[in-house]
């Protein structure tokens, strides 16, 4: 079970950030006066993954759009990278999620790409969003996000390597422990799923629960045809 989202998007470059740290007395870190964003370096979109019962994160720290296909596509890396190892054997993946943004509950395109997803890993998915107003509950909001804050609170967020580092040094009393890294990916915006394609989806793929279906549903594996059976017809 994973509590999803994107973490706040943060300008890359020597920018003044919140919060207060110590500094030798006479030397304050210098940032720029201004926040105009560096076109060189442009802005991340930290999008995080939390595994509930090992207190356990993946960030995926992307350089591009923020959309329903970058969503889908964190959780794919966090699968391939952690989950198989410590899952062998699963067969269900649930997940936690807003109602809005780029996994929204009405995200046609966040719909579609876990379907492929289900359907290459071989488990069935389930998503169960939080209704609207009520994201801070979203285990990943105070279990993952608030310790990231912290770790990097004060400092300028100077390169993506800063950024890496500094996420993966975070830890908590608990024994949070963290990896990231990050994905120059380019996620086209404005992606368009029509009715007919959400139509087939719900035909073959996603099952709507009986409570709230809007905000509850899964999504399993695609039935591949048998090769042997079509090359007798």
């Amino acid at each position: 079970m994973i509590s999803v989202d994107t973490k706040k998007k943060q300008l890359i470059g020597n920018f003044s950030a919140s919060g207060r740290e110590w500094e030798p007395v006479g030397e304050p870190t210098k940032t720029s006066t201004h926040d105009f964003i560096d076109k060189t370096l442009g802005k991340i979109a930290p999008y995080g993954v939390y595994d509930i019962a090992a207190n356990t994160g993946w960030v995926n720290v992307g350089t591009d759009a923020d959309t329903g296909q970058f969503a889908v596509q964190s959780i794919r890396r966090w699968w391939n990278t952690m989950g198989t190892n410590m899952y062998p054997g699963a067969s269900r993946l649930m997940i936690t999620a807003d109602s809005g943004g780029s996994n929204g509950s009405r995200l046609r395109l966040w719909k579609t790409e876990l379907a492929v997803l289900a359907t290459e890993t071989g488990l069935t998915i389930t998503v169960c969003h939080l209704p609207p107003g009520t994201s801070k509950w979203n285990k990943i909001e105070h279990r993952l996000f608030s310790a990231i804050s912290r770790s990097w609170r004060a400092r300028p967020l100077t390169s993506h390597e800063v950024v890496i580092e500094t996420i993966r040094a975070t830890t908590t009393k608990t024994g949070l422990t963290i990896d990231a890294e990050l994905d120059y990916g380019v996620y086209e915006k404005g992606i368009k799923i029509s009715d007919q394609q959400i139509k087939d989806l719900e035909a073959s793929q996603l099952r709507r629960h009986e409570f709230h279906g809007d905000w509850n549903y899964s999504l399993h594996p695609a039935t591949r045809p048998n090769p042997t059976h079509l090359n007798q017809t």
